[in-house]
């Protein structure tokens, strides 16, 4: 059983992740994105302090020395968010979880620029592959390039793709924090710099009616469960084994989007999803491969 922990574990963070987008979708018309990100942020607080002092670790496990690391994640997440949760708002799941496939494809770009990473030929080639992919899942809404001002598909998948760009940025960043701070100062740091972030938006806000402020509750502790469960995977399970399964999320995306909002994947959307899949699961395997070869240290 306890080999089956960590991936079972990772399995439930897409789907709780899941029931956040689902969340997202329902607000779209009536609340802005600003707002739907405070919410976020605000309540996965309470699942994930919960663990950390489950964890015993409430005061050691949550000093840091680097303030400002903390911030830039921060506000390099809430960008990401508000891009997501707008794009989310005018495509379908599955078309916005597909396009932000690209940021694990991303982060191995920037992780090569940016931290002096050795990304191998292998990697490269499958970066490439991916985002023929991504193209794919793009090239129904490129077409429509000239309504963007109307705020229609076309700007919700581009929100999207900027969004992938914000993920990688952030993944880099919790990359640099993760010498130096523990798991814990991570997680609740940027739930709190996130909440605060997203306050600057309160201008904008709008009173939710009782069924709305239920929503936003539930979709800032259902991201805060998807937290929780995402860190125990990796405690659980090697990256290379529970990193592959993150793309259970399109089954979740297709499902729910189908059962709540009436949404079926485009050929497109499933093909260009096969590719960036196909390559996303061909890195972690090559690597993993290398890794065993490897003469131990």
């Amino acid at each position: 059983m306890s080999v089956l922990l960590g991936p079972a574990y990772k399995v439930a963070s897409t789907l709780a992740f899941a029931g956040m987008l689902v969340g997202v979708k329902m607000l779209a018309q009536r609340v802005p994105s600003g707002e739907v990100v405070f919410f976020r942020s605000a309540f996965a607080l309470l699942p994930v302090i919960a663990m950390v002092a489950w964890q015993g670790q409430l005061r050691e496990g949550l000093k840091t020395s680097r303030p400002g690391g903390h911030l830039i994640r921060s506000v390099v997440g809430v960008t990401a968010m508000v891009l997501w949760f707008s794009g989310v708002q005018r495509v379908s799941l599955a078309d916005s979880l597909a396009i932000t496939y690209a940021a694990p494809l991303l982060t191995v770009a920037l992780a090569a620029l940016l931290l002096g990473e050795t990304v191998r030929a292998h990697r490269w080639t499958a970066v490439g592959i991916g985002f023929v992919g991504v193209l794919i899942v793009l090239s129904p809404h490129l077409g429509d390039l000239g309504h963007l001002t109307e705020g229609g598909a076309a700007t919700g998948a581009l929100m999207c793709f900027a969004s992938a760009f914000f993920m990688a940025f952030a993944q880099i960043q919790v990359r640099n924090l993760t010498s130096t701070e523990k798991t814990g100062a991570i997680v609740v740091y940027f739930s709190i710099g996130s909440a605060l972030v997203a306050l600057l938006s309160a201008p904008w806000w709008v009173i939710p009616d009782a069924h709305d402020l239920a929503l936003l509750v539930l979709t800032g502790i259902f991201g805060g469960v998807g937290q929780i469960f995402l860190t125990l995977s990796y405690r659980h399970a090697d990256a290379s084994v529970v990193a592959p399964l993150e793309y259970t999320s399109m089954l979740w995306a297709v499902v729910t989007g189908f059962w709540f909002f009436g949404e079926w994947p485009s050929t497109s959307v499933l093909i260009g999803s096969t590719v960036i899949i196909g390559s996303g699961v061909a890195i972690v395997w090559r690597e993993r491969a290398l890794g065993l070869r490897r003469p131990p240290v």
